[in-house]
């Protein structure tokens, strides 16, 4: 069984105003989620902020996220770094705490070759037993990988089982489900390519919309999944406004901002993220506006 079918939400971490984690909203948070039917909780990815939280705050955040979804969900835990050997410690204790998987960036900065990143996979693969999920996201590491990679992993590495494919490149995804026969978790990483990504064998998106919008973009994964194509793709085109508002400056500026539209005081973002500028939170109330999320 795949670890989640349909719309995961990539959680953002609310924030107190000394920028400590706000771990009743948090919690808050998780409840909302759920009430709006989203189908996995990924915690501390790159829209949770996991770039500038202590090694300590990032365990911490993934274990009341675990303590109280209490299983209703799957909980996929954010734990990938640049350093393999960080990955590997954050992935045990994430399933030392009940994680039901991990989700892992490719290296940043330092970045890697292709056989350098299915040794980095590899190695923290055989440290822990619960499902790995790779994500490509070129865009924000600066490396890429390549289908092949991909493949590789998927097929020689029993508890890798997936990726979540943000390079924007629909090529990029018919080629990892032909040399894969079909046989991987394939999840979209770009909410304005969900419905592309299910037609070529996806199983649904880890998704930043679904933090203003849970059981619409469950509802648009659902009715592909059911065969109700059309009604999937005319939500897929309605959304696109409200993607490009919350993508118009680095993520998850925009999300956050939305959020705090929205009356959820989730506060504001570590340094060195800063607020959302005046006339790109225009064109985000007015796309939330237009959704009727405000």
């Amino acid at each position: 069984m795949a670890l989640f079918e349909g719309a995961g939400v990539a959680l953002i971490t609310p924030m107190k105003e000394n920028h400590e984690i706000n771990f009743d909203k948090l919690d808050e948070l998780l409840e909302e989620q759920i009430a709006g039917q989203t189908d996995a909780i990924i915690i501390c990815g790159t829209t949770g902020e996991s770039a500038t939280m202590t090694e300590e705050e990032h365990i911490d955040t993934i274990r009341f996220a675990i303590d109280r979804v209490k299983g209703r969900i799957p909980v996929i835990a954010g734990t990938g770094s640049n350093c393999t050997a960080t990955a590997v410690q954050l992935s045990k204790e994430a399933e030392a705490a009940g994680a039901d998987g991990v989700l892992l960036v490719t290296p940043y900065y330092n970045k890697a070759t292709q056989n350098g990143l299915i040794a980095h996979y590899t190695t923290i693969a055989k440290e822990i037993s619960i499902p790995a999920i790779l994500y490509n996201v070129p865009s924000r590491t600066g490396c890429a990988m390549a289908p092949a990679t991909i493949a590789s992993l998927v097929k020689n590495v029993d508890n890798i089982v997936g990726v979540k494919e943000a390079s924007g490149d629909l090529s990029n995804v018919a080629k990892i489900m032909n040399l894969c026969d079909g046989n991987i978790e394939l999840y979209s990483g770009n909410d304005d390519q969900v419905v592309p990504i299910l037609s070529l064998g996806g199983l649904g998106v880890i998704s930043v919309v679904s933090n203003v919008a849970p059981k619409f973009m469950h509802d648009m994964v659902t009715s592909y999944l059911k065969g109700d194509v059309k009604t999937a793709a005319q939500m897929q085109i309605d959304s696109i406004p409200l993607c490009n508002a919350l993508f118009c400056e680095v993520n998850p500026i925009p999300v956050k901002a939305a959020l705090n539209m929205m009356g959820k005081e989730v506060g504001t973002l570590r340094a060195p993220l800063t607020e959302m500028e005046p006339q790109n939170q225009e064109i985000l109330r007015k796309a939330m506006a237009d959704m009727k999320l405000i």
